[in-house]
């Protein structure tokens, strides 16, 4: 049997056995070792110790459990839901202003957690009732807690630009500084989308009422306090990062005391939370490291095979496309496949091709890992099944149809597209921080 045979059948069983409902580690895990031992017999069951040893060995890899542990830690604390209060009081009074605050909250929300479900969760649960029950359309918001969820995996610390960090070797400090400007810029254009549109259309997003905008100075002041904490986090998080005073895991355990710290100091740290909060992370890190061992002794047995430069010579030599007309190809096929599964599955069974084809023709890994992410938002919200469309179905209200999740994507989903073709028009907007601004 050719090699190019059996990668097609690689990948038709893989994808058979994810359409059954495996889990996909065990799914991609079970394809990579059952093709090694059939292609190099006994021999073959190296590479999936190799792949785990790999693994064990990355020592960047401590910093996956840190930071779950710390949005975890924020989220069950409820220290996300002082931040709403602060933005419910000061964005208030502009059209619009609460769907403004809700994005700031997932800007902030992104930045502690690294995690789309963190937000999403936090969204639909404190925002979206608070929102519709003072008048706003239900459809805009429910567009605007998708929109901005989708910001946790592209702005610092992305726990999916560590995981791309690992599969591609890529420095992971590299990938969330390329990750800080478009993600604030797409979080600029969709407030940039809700202020227009409340101004042209007031009834959409309705002021506070005036009894409720008569609120005195020193609460106002004393709700600004609610954001000191989350602040402090961040930027001794990611401060001393970037000015090169600790490393990426010195940071991430920063970042873990630091939650628990903030928590213990608003008199949260309960039994129940630290208990949760752990449960939650070992279980959260346990999938994200079996799927990379099963990415690693995948993309081992594709390398084996020389599939990676069969389908660049297929792509450049036989069908004569140019370098960019593989890549946007490549980005269609991700928003196809998000349709169906997650970002982790999507780049645990395209990288073993994408990533060395990416390199092959001159392109920057770690730009590219910021446009498949920007990617992975987009595919997170795009009908029939997107992911963020049945988190958001699973927790909206019930006055809130599948319809109107779907219509409510349409105009946040066109601005993501924006941004993307923006990142890939002028890759400094990603590549400019890490360039100037990586120290180790």
């Amino acid at each position: 049997m050719s090699y190019e045979m059996t990668a097609i059948l690689m990948f038709s069983g893989m994808m058979g056995l994810l359409l059954t409902g495996q889990r996909v580690f065990g799914a991609i895990g079970f394809i990579a070792v059952a093709f090694a031992l059939l292609l190099w017999g006994t021999g073959g069951s190296e590479i999936a110790f190799s792949s785990a040893m790999k693994l064990m060995k990355w020592y960047a890899l401590l910093t996956l459990p840190l930071f779950i542990y710390m949005g975890y830690m924020l989220s069950e604390s409820g220290i996300a839901d002082d931040l709403y209060k602060m933005f419910h009081v000061w964005f208030g009074p502009v059209r619009g202003g609460l769907a403004i605050g809700t994005i700031a909250l997932m800007v902030v929300i992104s930045a502690m957690n690294g995690l789309s479900v963190a937000g999403m969760a936090i969204g639909a649960t404190i925002a979206l009732p608070e929102l519709l029950r003072r008048g706003y359309d239900k459809v805009m918001v429910t567009g605007v807690i998708q929109a901005g969820s989708s910001l946790g995996i592209l702005v610092p610390p992305s726990v999916v630009l560590v995981l791309y960090a690992m599969i591609a070797r890529q420095p992971v400090g590299q990938l969330w500084l390329a990750g800080v400007f478009p993600g604030l810029m797409m979080a600029g254009l969709f407030i940039l989308y809700i202020a227009v549109r409340c101004w042209l259309q007031p009834n959409l997003g309705p002021v506070l009422s005036a009894e409720e905008r008569r609120i005195p100075w020193s609460v106002k002041l004393s709700l600004l306090s609610a954001g000191i904490l989350p602040f402090f986090i961040f930027m001794a998080m990611t401060g001393l990062f970037v000015m090169g005073y600790t490393s990426l895991v010195e940071s991430s355990a920063i970042g873990a005391v630091s939650a628990t710290l903030a928590a213990a100091i608003r008199g949260r740290l309960t039994r129940a939370v630290f208990h949760t909060t752990v449960r939650k992370t070992l279980a959260i890190s346990c999938m994200f490291m079996w799927i990379i061992v099963a990415a690693l002794c995948f993309g081992a047995v594709f390398d084996g095979l020389g599939a990676v430069r069969a389908i660049e010579n297929f792509f450049l030599e036989q069908l004569g496309l140019s370098p960019w007309e593989v890549l946007i190809l490549m980005q269609l096929s991700y928003l196809i496949m998000g349709m169906f599964l997650d970002d982790t599955a999507m780049l645990v069974i395209v990288a073993p091709l994408y990533i060395p084809l990416v390199k092959a023709l001159g392109f920057d890994l770690i730009w590219y890992g910021v446009l498949y992410t920007i990617t992975c938002q987009i595919a997170y919200m795009t009908p029939p099944f997107g992911y963020n469309l049945f988190l958001m179905r699973a927790m909206a209200p019930p006055e809130v149809s599948l319809g109107d999740i779907y219509r409510s994507i349409i105009p946040f989903v066109a601005v993501m597209v924006l941004a993307l073709v923006m990142v890939m028009a002028f890759p400094q907007i990603a590549l400019w921080l890490p360039q100037h601004y990586y120290i180790r």
